[in-house]
């Protein structure tokens, strides 16, 4: 329809939806490398352009070691139920439960809107985490590369990266990982939540398997690059009786470090944990609750910086003294290592170093 046609309309014609669908093809999950569900999963996964005009994250927890973080997608297609990004997938008008790991908003343009900042006479360099909220090895990234891409931004600049992922795809950027790696520039997380691969099956659907995650521990390892695991979330009634033997195995595997952060429910993430927990877990639900309400003050949850990664009261001391004296066993965390920030160069891609 051309514009004489449009009488009676002040607008002429449709610009595009900010929300507009990407096409993609479906779907990027890799049996060989995840988890596959038990039920058959009948819910298609969308993906949203995501027109974001910044892409680095200032944070002010003292919880959190980096002060900004990236995330090139919003929402998360591995569908932890435990996440406690979920709540954040609100604030786009989508929900919490279903919508928050099926309807993946992604930010196309991160790579280039990384370079802009990095090209600012205000930019400090300084370690950026990689993701603070959603996993930036999610299955879409097999296909679009946002990643790889922001990662080939951050050695062009040779600004120092932290990445955690619970995703074996990592494993594919292995050649940028070693340039980085070269230059002190970069470390890398791998979280680890069980041993069990049914439970991790329930509670991180469409996560990379246990065996697959230490796998990977030893694969970055073998490779030079300054690896650790998360034991995160720690869940008292459930996961807790794990530690020694997950820091075991990532000792064994070539793990340098390794860190821990107690279950925490923000918002609607407490509904949605309790009616996974009553649903799979029926006979343990009170107790594991009941403990995490021990470590958070009576509450499911406390958001006080200082307590709400790491508990606080008798249980929660007792899982620090657990993990730390399993650490020190198995020979964690005996070097700090801090990433390089004396390398940084600001340049035009392909031109080589400004200044």
């Amino acid at each position: 329809m051309n514009l004489r046609d449009q009488k009676g309309r002040a607008s002429q014609s449709n610009l595009p939806n900010r929300f507009e669908k990407l096409h993609v093809d479906e779907d990027y999950f890799d049996e060989s490398e995840f988890s596959d569900p038990e039920e058959e999963n009948n819910t298609v996964t969308e993906f949203f352009r995501d027109y974001t005009k910044t892409v680095l994250t200032e944070n002010n927890s003292p919880d959190v070691k980096a002060k900004f973080s990236i995330n090139p997608y919003r929402g998360c297609e591995h569908g932890c139920i435990y996440c406690y990004a979920r709540p954040t997938h609100e604030y786009l008008g989508f929900s919490s439960g279903l919508d928050f790991e099926s309807k993946i908003m992604v930010k196309y343009n991160a790579p280039d809107l990384l370079r802009k900042e990095f090209m600012k006479k205000s930019w400090r360099p300084q370690p950026v985490f990689f993701s603070g909220n959603t996993d930036c090895y999610q299955p879409v990234e097999r296909k679009l590369k946002l990643t790889r891409s922001c990662l080939e931004v951050f050695c062009e600049f040779r600004n120092p990266v932290l990445i955690i992922t619970k995703n074996s795809l990592i494993r594919r950027d292995i050649d940028i990982l070693k340039e980085l790696s070269d230059l002190n520039l970069v470390k890398t997380v791998i979280s680890v939540t069980t041993l069990d691969p049914e439970l991790q099956r329930k509670m991180e659907p469409r996560t990379s398997s246990p065996s697959k995650r230490f796998d990977t521990v030893e694969f970055l390892s073998s490779h030079g690059i300054l690896t650790g695991v998360n034991i995160a979330p720690i869940i008292p009634g459930l996961t807790d009786e794990e530690i020694p033997e997950i820091l075991k195995q990532a000792s064994e595997r070539g793990a340098a470090f390794a860190g821990r952060i107690i279950l925490r429910l923000p918002h609607s993430v407490k509904e949605l944990f309790t009616n996974w927990l009553e649903k799979n877990y029926p006979d343990k639900s009170k107790k594991i609750l009941n403990r995490v309400r021990e470590m958070h003050g009576g509450e499911l949850y406390n958001n006080e910086f200082g307590k709400r990664m790491t508990g606080e009261g008798r249980y929660a001391d007792m899982i620090k003294m657990i993990f730390d004296t399993n650490c020190k066993k198995y020979g964690l965390n005996e070097n700090a290592v801090q990433l390089s920030i004396d390398k940084f160069q600001r340049t035009v891609s392909g031109q080589g170093k400004l200044f």
